[in-house]
């Protein structure tokens, strides 16, 4: 028997393959980026509400965001996924040295000449810069690395922000004699939080020796026999010694840290002040117990902040979606893109796009610490903004030598050694 197909079952069917091949059409115009955080809780949220508020701005793109370790295991990833070709589309990092340790010409997307730039501060650009090219925005914002502190501790026993490290550690003497309390909380189960002293000391390195960074750069000066720059590495020290850390330091998390520090279990915690986001997210309850102070170095009259830029958002060069990317890193640097932030995790610092703002009722620690990036503020940047030259293995040396097990000089002199390493890989003059 034959069949006869009619016109009209032709042209059903033809429009049927042309609703199907629409619908096809529409399903690929889908683009699903991935972006790769750290795991601070702050940072994930941050991330997944900038995800969810492009969204619903652009539905025809989806972000997926992963979150990985901190610290020096984060850092390893970062690097592996790159050298491995199986880097994320869009990624959070480090701005400054870490940023250049990155190869960012071949690992990059190009973003000098996006729109948005204009209204990018010039100081973030120089640090996600290379060879007049510009390959990030900012992610979060600016950062200062002190010492958290509780008000209310500082309220009952009478005690005043220290100018000083002799006034701090006056300080740490009085809570210690009233008992029940932890002076100075250390949390060596992450072992990048055991860096601050030493870091966060360099705003007093720089006033002492004004030209560290130029030849530290040149390998014309070094940690151990600099003793401005030692002191940083002897302040871990002088706190151990004292008995003034929580006995289980050596187990201690981030967030146990963020916990004893914004409860009162404990009176000050060394950190950046990214942190403001950790305890806005998980103990808001407390938030406005806890303030924030520059680490004092020893001259009263002239104490500052080591200032840290805005982590950066960066584009991956090999992504098979650079338009889309470029248009999610837009909106993270835009000013609703600083507004997601600030409804996420809380006003946190001050942001490096210049039409982003921060609401009046910001909590303490943001206060204290916006007040140092204010007129007649005194800041300056940390060290890795002003070289290239950051050895990986900081953090390992600073556990070290907070647990007693090894000297502040000995502790240098590795680090010297490790910094060393870093400069042959980048070719810098001078380290042959």
């Amino acid at each position: 028997m034959t069949y006869a197909i009619s016109r009209r079952l032709l042209v059903a069917a033809a429009a049927g393959s042309a609703l199907a091949l629409s619908f096809a059409t529409a399903a690929s115009a889908e683009v699903s980026l991935t972006f790769l955080v750290d795991n601070a809780p702050a940072t994930v949220s941050a991330s997944e509400a900038l995800a969810a508020a492009f969204h619903a701005k652009n539905p025809d793109i989806t972000i997926e965001v992963e979150a990985r370790a901190a610290g020096g295991e984060g850092d390893n990833i970062v690097k592996t996924r790159l050298a491995t070709g199986e880097m994320t589309d869009v990624f959070m990092y480090n701005a400054g040295s870490l940023f250049h340790a990155l190869n960012p010409q071949q690992n990059m997307l190009d973003l000098t000449d996006e729109p948005y730039q204009s209204d990018i501060m010039d100081t973030f650009k120089s640090v996600v810069s290379e060879n007049g090219k510009v390959y990030g925005a900012p992610f979060q914002t600016a950062m200062g690395g002190g010492v958290f502190y509780n008000k209310k501790i500082y309220a009952e026993l009478g005690l005043e922000v220290p100018k000083t490290w002799a006034e701090f550690m006056k300080n740490n003497e009085a809570i210690k004699a009233k008992g029940g309390v932890t002076p100075v909380i250390q949390t060596f189960k992450d072992t990048w939080t055991s860096q601050l002293f030493m870091l966060g000391d360099f705003y007093n390195v720089l006033q002492a020796v004004p030209d560290f960074p130029e030849k530290y750069t040149a390998n014309q000066i070094k940690y151990a026999t600099t003793p401005a720059a030692l002191r940083g590495f002897e302040h871990q020290e002088e706190v151990f010694k004292a008995g003034y850390l929580n006995e289980d330091f050596g187990s201690a998390s981030y967030d146990d840290g963020l916990r004893m520090v914004s409860k009162g279990e404990g009176a000050h915690y060394p950190m950046l002040t990214f942190a403001i986001g950790n305890l806005f997210e998980n103990y808001k309850d407390y938030i406005n117990d806890v303030g924030f102070f520059a680490l004092p170095g020893d001259d009263a009259t002239n104490d500052g902040l080591t200032a840290w830029m805005a982590n950066g958002i960066y584009g991956y060069a090999q992504t098979e979606h650079p338009a889309e990317v470029k248009k999610f890193i837009a909106f993270v640097a835009s000013k609703d893109g600083c507004d997601t932030q600030t409804k996420a995790v809380g006003a946190i610092g001050p942001y490096m796009t210049k039409s982003c703002t921060l609401p009046a009722d910001v909590a303490p620690a943001v206060k204290d610490l916006v007040a140092y990036f204010a007129d007649g503020g005194r800041n300056a940047p940390a060290l890795e903004f002003l070289s290239p030259v950051k050895g990986p293995a900081l953090e390992q040396i600073t556990v070290e030598i907070g647990s007693g097990i090894r000297s502040p000089l000995d502790g240098a002199k590795l680090y010297d050694d490790d910094v060393r390493k870093q400069a042959l890989q980048l070719g810098l003059p001078g380290w042959e």
